[in-house]
């Protein structure tokens, strides 16, 4: 008989009480300043990095997920008799985190052969961030709860990842500058215009879908977005930070439009570090 274990790492953003409710499994990205590592979510929450990032001179770094981290994850799950562990990945295009998990996976089986037979890991790579992949995860789970078995579980993941869009706007484009991180943004200069960039994730790979000018403006342009792509009947999530004013705005568009979302959380620390805290965002299924 089947047992599912489902998990992924901190930068799927899934708040702590839902990772807990569904027995998510997490391993933590680190976060380098100029004095101390922080572990994603373990150590630092995603409030308490918006106010370090604002007072830091020089920007902080991310380091992807530790080699022990999988280890452990792999050997508690197979100590606990699952027969599956399904693990969704940040983007390998802009991490090396699903790549450790490759390798970890191939040292944990060579350090225990007998596990082949009777213990599978299931490595996706989301190419996505936050909860663009994260809510996979979350319905993913759900399913290994109710029993249902890991390819159909898998399907769904993967279906889902192939059909998700986020939309996101930097209200300043002072951190993507910095990070070089979210490429497509860092080359366009729009700040001292009043534009706004529109930005998106498609193979993996940042895009501005288009650049806007004013804030309100801004929101309408998401919004019409979301009204022609998302799918009829599907949930959706809402993505906040350090501008909860801009954010309570576009939530009130949203909402009449589509009702109420499945989710809104604050953006994560590794995604904000690199697109700014300062931002609103929607995910939906296309």
């Amino acid at each position: 008989m089947q047992k599912v274990k489902v998990s992924t790492d901190s930068t799927a953003d899934i708040p702590a009480r839902l990772r807990g409710k569904l027995e998510i499994g997490m391993v933590p990205m680190t976060i380098i300043t100029d004095e101390r590592e922080y572990l994603d979510s373990v150590d630092m929450q995603p409030a308490e990095f918006y106010e370090l990032l604002a007072k830091s001179d020089k920007l902080p770094t991310t380091s992807q997920v530790r080699n022990t981290f999988y280890t452990e994850l792999f050997e508690e799950a197979w100590r606990d008799g699952y027969t599956d562990l399904v693990h969704v990945s940040i983007n390998g295009k802009g991490s090396g985190t699903f790549q450790a998990g490759m390798m970890s996976r191939d040292l944990f089986y060579e350090e225990h052969p007998e596990a082949k037979d009777s213990f599978n890991i299931h490595l996706i790579d989301s190419g996505t961030y936050s909860m663009a992949y994260g809510w996979a995860v979350v319905e993913a789970a759900q399913k290994a709860q109710q029993g249902v078995d890991v390819a159909e579980i898998i399907a769904f993941a993967e279906d889902w990842l192939a059909n998700v869009r986020i939309l996101f706007v930097p209200l300043t484009l002072k951190y993507v500058k910095k990070s070089g991180r979210v490429s497509a943004a860092a080359a366009f200069v729009g700040d001292a215009l009043g534009l706004k960039p529109i930005i998106t994730f498609e193979d993996g790979e940042s895009k501005v879908l288009t650049k806007v000018r004013g804030e309100a403006k801004t929101m309408s342009a998401v919004l019409d977005m979301a009204k022609k792509e998302k799918k009829p009947g599907t949930p959706y999530m809402l993505v906040y930070g350090s501008a909860p004013e801009a954010y309570a705005k576009f939530k009130k568009m949203v909402v009449k439009e589509f009702g109420k979302p499945e989710l809104e959380y604050p953006v994560g620390s590794v995604i904000s570090l690199n697109s700014g805290p300062d931002i609103f965002a929607i995910i939906y299924r296309k």
